[in-house]
């Protein structure tokens, strides 16, 4: 069951969230793929929007993927680029990426880890390399996947419950 909220926005505007970006307990960090990992920050479940840290402690393409709206990021550490761009996000770096990009995710050899704060609404979607949809993410995906890791890793499935507004 998901938790919305009741009332306005005003409602929504005046619950505050304060939390340690990156954990000391390891079990928060949920697993997305193989050395693929997200620490949820906060799940809006009204507008669809999610902020998260993405940590990636290994090389290489990450995913191939589309969002149907903005996009924001804060490199915390490390780096990674896309390849349908010439530059490169490293540390401190902030990062925009306009709806509807193609894009994909690469971090490079020279990096054992990365972690980047994401402010992301609507979807995210998976594309093959005929940009065919192949699976997609939106606030509620996460929301279910941190439930099983947190049940699995004995934090309890409603711990995420602290994120969702």
């Amino acid at each position: 069951m998901y938790k919305f909220m009741k009332g306005s926005t005003h409602e929504l505007a005046s619950m505050e969230i304060a939390i340690k970006a990156i954990p000391d307990d390891p079990r928060v960090w949920v697993p997305q793929a193989p050395d693929v990992y997200f620490r949820p920050m906060f799940l809006n479940t009204l507008t669809g929007q999610w902020c998260n840290l993405l940590k990636v402690t290994r090389s290489g393409i990450l995913s191939r993927h589309v969002h149907p709206a903005p996009v924001f990021g804060m490199v915390m550490k490390g780096k990674w680029h896309y390849f349908e761009h010439d530059w490169v996000a490293e540390e401190g770096s902030f990062v925009f990426e306009p709806p509807g990009e193609i894009h994909t995710l690469n971090v490079p050899e020279d990096c054992d880890e990365m972690i980047t704060f994401f402010n992301i609404s609507g979807c995210m979607v998976y594309l093959d390399k005929e940009d065919r949809q192949i699976g997609y993410e939106d606030v509620f995906t996460k929301i279910d996947m941190c439930r099983a890791h947190y049940d699995n890793v004995g934090l309890g499935a409603d711990y995420v419950d602290q994120f969702i507004r």
